[in-house]
């Protein structure tokens, strides 16, 4: 992929993708002979609900309801792209119109080393899925039918390794990404560059020809092995945490000047690695982490690296502990472990070492974990199952009489997200109300279910 190529929107099978397409569970030319002839029978199809890992009869076929939808697209990058972040923007909050904008930055994990990128995105003319059908029934025209077609423009900057994960932050009027890599290092990127090239058709043309690739603010090199764990303080601007895979943490302040100092004194209390990291929303000393050997633990960084370790729940799950996320809202923390449970944590209660609120539905991994941005008790998770799903802490079971025909779930499970495979990470869209963007080997998804 040359440097500023736009890559286009694309199906499952590698075509354009014009408007929302229902994608049907079809191996063969067989299964897909099936599903027409069923479409175009006399006999009463009866749909159902269908729950994932429940065997299919043979005359059975999964196909994706589009009335569950507003909007839903799909896209691909050619390397896959396991980590990515949201970059705000200054398009308004809370929206809910279409077409819809978005902007984000995600790192490739290629095969070979030297050809990674950091890839920043412009999605745009994100078209929901009922006003678009509306739009192509109404006109005909090719050349209008052009026009809604989703786009994505990119622009690339080199990156020597693979990325194990890519976080964004604001500082004054300029995105910054951190990006851990597979080579031990952890590097800083000013994204002004690229970000003026996906906006701006003419800046893209002397990017592309130029050949263009800025290279990292800083770089640094104490981490003695790799990492996956970061995260920026959301209060006090340019302060970051880094965790790696030998059990350590740096925390990392910005100087005047515009240059960051990591206290070497690494941050002690985990006994292997140190999988995620998530700064308080609210205080701006506290940050949490959860590691490899089970536990969540709360640090104050006013205390000295070796004693800043307030609260720890060793046994906060059964396996790895793979991924945590802090409530902006409420003192809550959810976690997702490698036992495929979700947890909800309650920080008043958190050295009882017992969760509040505990979800079996996953059938493996859990890879991701994020509440909702501003409604305090949603929020979405995705596992190696290659499920995404949405949850409601405020929903209740009901007492009445239950319907023997209704699935067997959680009343909290809002809603089943599937047709990724190897799913990584999921995120809400801080900006555009309801929208999440998962990101798999398959690459990634856009879309807002009616549940949220």
């Amino acid at each position: 992929m040359d440097v500023g190529e736009e890559m286009e929107f694309v199906d499952e099978e590698g075509e354009d993708v014009e408007d929302f397409e229902e994608f049907e569970d079809v191996e063969d030319e067989e299964d897909v002979e099936d599903v027409e002839e069923m479409q175009q029978s006399d006999v009463p199809v009866t749909p159902g609900t269908y729950l994932p890992g429940q065997p299919l009869a043979h005359d059975e076929h999964l196909v994706c309801d589009e009335s569950a939808y507003k909007m839903y697209h799909q896209a691909q990058t050619g390397a896959p792209c396991l980590s990515f972040d949201l970059l705000p923007d200054k398009l308004g909050d809370d929206r809910t119109e279409y077409p819809m904008t978005c902007y984000l930055v995600s790192g490739t994990q290629a095969e070979r080393a030297h050809v990674n990128n950091i890839i920043v995105m412009k999605m745009s003319n994100l078209h929901g899925t009922n006003q678009q059908n509306e739009e192509c029934d109404d006109d005909d025209d090719d050349d209008d039918d052009d026009e809604k077609d989703p786009e994505l423009e990119t622009a690339l900057i080199k990156h020597n390794g693979s990325i194990n994960r890519i976080r964004a932050t604001v500082l004054g009027n300029n995105h910054f990404v951190a990006t851990w890599s597979d080579t031990g290092k952890v590097h800083l990127w000013d994204l002004s560059r690229p970000l003026e090239a996906v906006n701006n058709s003419d800046v893209m043309a002397v990017y592309t020809r130029n050949e263009e690739s800025p290279s990292p603010v800083f770089t640094f090199s104490g981490h003695l092995v790799e990492g996956f764990a970061v995260d920026w303080s959301h209060i006090t601007p340019g302060q970051l945490a880094t965790g790696d895979c030998s059990k350590y943490i740096h925390v990392w302040k910005l100087q005047d000047g515009g240059t960051w100092h990591v206290d070497q004194r690494p941050f002690v209390g985990h006994t292997a690695s140190v999988e995620d990291i998530q700064w308080s929303p609210n205080e701006a000393t506290v940050f949490a982490s959860c590691s490899v050997d089970k536990s969540i633990r709360i640090w104050d960084i006013r205390s000295s690296p070796s004693k800043a370790c307030m609260l720890t729940t060793e046994e906060a799950h059964e396996r790895d502990v793979n991924v945590i996320s802090w409530n902006r809202h409420e003192p809550f923390i959810i976690s997702g472990g490698d036992d495929g449970i979700i947890k909800v944590w309650d920080l008043r209660q958190f050295q009882k070492g017992k969760p509040v609120a505990l979800f079996k539905h996953h059938t493996a991994p859990i890879t991701s974990v994020e509440w909702h941005p501003s409604d305090s008790t949603v929020f979405g998770a995705s596992g190696s199952d290659d499920q995404i799903t949405l949850w409601d802490l405020a929903v209740e079971k009901e007492n009445d009489a239950c319907d023997e025909t209704e699935p067997d779930v959680p009343p909290q499970l809002l809603f089943i997200h599937q047709g990724q495979t190897d799913i990584k990470e999921v995120h809400w869209h801080p900006q555009l109300t309801g929208v999440m963007i998962s990101t798999a080997h398959s690459g990634f998804n856009i879309f807002r279910t009616i549940s949220v």
